[in-house]
């Protein structure tokens, strides 16, 4: 029997009604506030402030070494925050959404956020160039510009984007605050293991949050691009789905001539053979109509016979006509010919005429 939770992975009858975030006057603020946050870090570690020294005193005092029982958990824990398993974690799901409400909204958007991710983070891994602490070579020093890529931390910015667009893809208010929840756990957690193992700075901690924080809030900026992007694919799906359709079959008009079937075995280009054409008794006929004798007719008939007139000569152009129609058959010899007797004779065949008294 079905229950109402197997119920509700059915694929949707019909898309529904899902309301896009839009860009309020709220989101516009903490987006602003998250960019100020973002900003004074950056500056904080440039200049070397307290911050970076209160880098070197949380990593000298090797949190790992402190609390050695955890570190086999954190260990796996610290997966969900790596770009690859979480995304492919994150796409089947949103792939069985996108599959269930015919749309696909919800992969675009993941895909936009991951490459909004990889764009901004990878920028400033690279042009300032940090190294990690199991990497510094001075202590009090920010280790910038060294050729390492530790920040802001890539772990703690890509577990804000794949498990907060879950958050911001729920389609009911109720659904969202328990994901926010859940996002938000993930995210601090994934960032204060980083700390604890000694892969991150605290500073680039803080940064990588902000980061991922600020591609989600100006995530909807790029709503009107991701809808588009969806009309777009789905316009090229009905023209693949056209091009492989089948023709239909021109109908025939009532009335209108029905094309004949092809009997079973014979191919479409093989013609009906031509009726056939009596032409001995066109002879006949026409012979009867020259006034020529009845028995001519019957004679005419006869396969191979010439027709022959009253006085037992043949009717002109019997022989051709009776040639063209009929199968010719071999002249037999004059012994072995019958007589013919002309009609209204009563001399009986092989006499002889009388002479004399």
């Amino acid at each position: 029997m079905r229950t109402d939770i197997f119920a509700r992975l059915d694929r949707e009858p019909e898309p529904p009604k899902i309301e896009t975030p839009r860009m309020s006057r709220t989101r516009k603020s903490l987006f602003g506030g998250t960019l100020a946050f973002y900003l004074a870090i950056v500056v904080a570690v440039l200049v070397s402030s307290w911050l970076v020294t209160l880098d070197w005193k949380v990593m000298l005092f090797r949190p790992y070494q402190q609390w050695p029982d955890l570190h086999a958990f954190l260990d796996y824990f610290v997966v969900l925050g790596q770009r690859g398993p979480t995304a492919v974690m994150i796409a089947a799901w949103l792939g069985w959404r996108s599959w269930r409400q015919h749309t696909l909204r919800p992969l675009l958007a993941l895909g936009a956020a991951l490459l909004l991710l990889n764009v901004t983070v990878g920028a400033v891994k690279l042009g300032l160039g940090r190294l990690g602490p199991h990497y510094a070579t001075r202590i009090g020093s920010a280790e910038l510009y060294a050729g390492g890529d530790i920040f802001p931390s890539g772990h703690t910015a890509n577990a804000v984007v794949t498990w907060g667009i879950l958050a911001y893809l729920a389609t009911t208010p109720r659904a969202r605050r328990y994901l926010s929840v859940l996002s938000a756990i993930v995210a601090l957690g994934v960032g204060a293991t980083t700390v604890y193992l000694g892969t991150h700075w605290l500073s680039d901690v803080l940064l990588g949050w902000a980061a991922g924080l600020l591609i989600l809030l100006g995530l909807p900026w790029f709503e009107p691009l991701i809808n588009r992007a969806e009309r777009e694919i789905f316009a090229v799906r009905e023209r693949w789905r056209a091009s492989r359709r089948p023709v239909p079959a021109v109908p025939v008009a009532a009335g209108g001539p029905r094309p004949e079937p092809v009997p079973h075995g014979a191919s479409p280009q093989e013609e009906e053979a031509p009726p056939e054409t009596v032409g001995a008794g066109h002879e006949g006929v026409g012979a009867g109509h020259n006034g020529r004798s009845t028995a001519g007719l019957g004679t005419a008939s006869t396969p191979g016979a010439p027709v022959t007139t009253g006085a037992g000569t043949p009717a002109p152009g019997a022989g051709a006509g009776t040639g063209q129609l009929t199968q010719s058959r071999p002249h037999a010899v004059r012994s072995e010919r019958t007589p013919t007797t002309p009609t209204g004779s009563r001399r009986p065949p092989h006499s002889r005429p009388l002479t004399g008294g």
